[in-house]
């Protein structure tokens, strides 16, 4: 059985950072691409960031480059958001999604995701 745990929200003032991290277990993690996607009240869900199965490749949305970086630990079974400068716009349901291709990871659908992580910056 596929287990996705994210880990890591909470509540940051505007400018702050948070690392959020993602545990999946039940599947060859080494081998699926993982990423993060969000969804704030009464908006659309957003991919936020993907990276591939070796770390070779990743995405972000437009609105976090240069402010959020995905990496991951294979031997962990582990992805981690570290998002820096952090916005009020940011705010948001955090959820880890796990994919078996990278295209699929940037894409709007996922194979699995976990529960997700509040994240919530105060002005």
């Amino acid at each position: 059985q596929v287990q996705v745990v994210e880990s890591g929200g909470g509540l940051v003032q505007a400018g702050g950072s948070l690392r959020l991290s993602c545990t999946a277990s039940g599947l060859p993690f080494a081998f699926y691409a993982m990423g993060w996607f969000r969804q704030a009240p009464g908006k659309e869900r957003e991919g936020v960031s993907c990276i591939s199965w070796s770390g070779s490749s990743t995405y972000y949305i437009d609105s976090v480059k240069g402010r959020f970086t995905i990496s991951r630990d294979n031997a962990k079974n582990t992805v981690f958001l570290q998002m820096n400068s952090l916005k009020p716009e940011d705010t948001a349901m955090y959820y880890c999604a796990v994919d078996p291709t990278y295209n699929k990871c940037i894409g709007s659908s996922h194979t699995y995701s976990g529960q997700g992580t509040q994240v919530t910056v105060s002005s």
